[in-house]
């Protein structure tokens, strides 16, 4: 969340009656020669900057983006969401579990060990078939599938109703590919801010590498860890 402001970018758009708080390119040199992926990260900058994370000469360096210029400054980056199936989102879950046993060790309220980022699960990677070739194959696998990992699952329906900003998209609905990537996808996000709501591009971190299927619609996501 912003607390400088240094360009004086942020400003308010008015769509159909409703006040949106959004940061401003125009504010920044050198915003109009930008291809629209670095305008996307320019934005992410503005909406960000603190004086520590991500400082003024951070969103200058991007602004003044030179493409035959080899990259000398490393610059931050806060993806608006993140998109996981089960193999690397079920170790996150249990990590959340471990700090809100931790805080509430200490005497704190757990409650406030939340994801940053709206977070969202797709259980697939992990799904076995034993069933095929007949006509009751899918109720069949179902069936062998929540028998096989129904404690994992039962956990998974205690994250998605114990944290706020993580959803799960439950066995049998398809692959991360088919949910899809494209239908999770949101565009422009909106979030309440210190009591104003906010609107900002959607970029993405998925754990899957065909998230950038949702480049398509203009969102800005990177796949990392996983297979091609």
């Amino acid at each position: 969340m912003s607390t400088v402001d240094s360009f004086g970018a942020q400003g308010v758009l008015n769509v159909n009656g409703a006040d949106y708080e959004i940061f401003r390119l125009n504010t920044v040199e050198g915003h109009e020669s930008l291809p629209y992926s670095l305008k996307v990260l320019l934005e992410n900058l503005l909406r960000t900057e603190d004086g520590a994370n991500v400082t003024a000469e951070h969103i200058k360096a991007l602004g003044q983006w030179d493409e035959t210029a080899q990259p000398n400054t490393e610059i931050q980056f806060t993806p608006g969401r993140v998109l996981m199936q089960d193999f690397t989102g079920v170790p996150c879950v249990v990590d959340l579990a471990t700090m809100r046993e931790a805080v509430a060790d200490l005497g704190g309220d757990p409650k406030r060990i939340n994801p940053l980022a709206p977070a969202e699960m797709v259980i697939d990677h992990s799904v076995q078939i034993d069933s095929f070739g007949n006509s009751d194959a899918i109720e069949r696998n179902m069936d062998i599938e929540y028998q096989r990992n129904g404690e994992r699952y039962q956990f998974l329906r205690w994250g998605q109703t114990a944290f706020d900003d993580f959803k799960v998209v439950p066995p049998g609905m398809g692959i991360v590919h088919q949910v899809n990537i494209e239908n999770l996808a949101r565009v422009v996000m909106t979030r309440e801010v210190d009591g104003a709501l906010r609107a900002y591009p959607d970029t993405c971190v998925g754990t899957d590498s065909h998230t950038t299927m949702e480049n398509g619609l203009g969102v800005l996501g990177w796949g990392v860890g996983a297979s091609s």
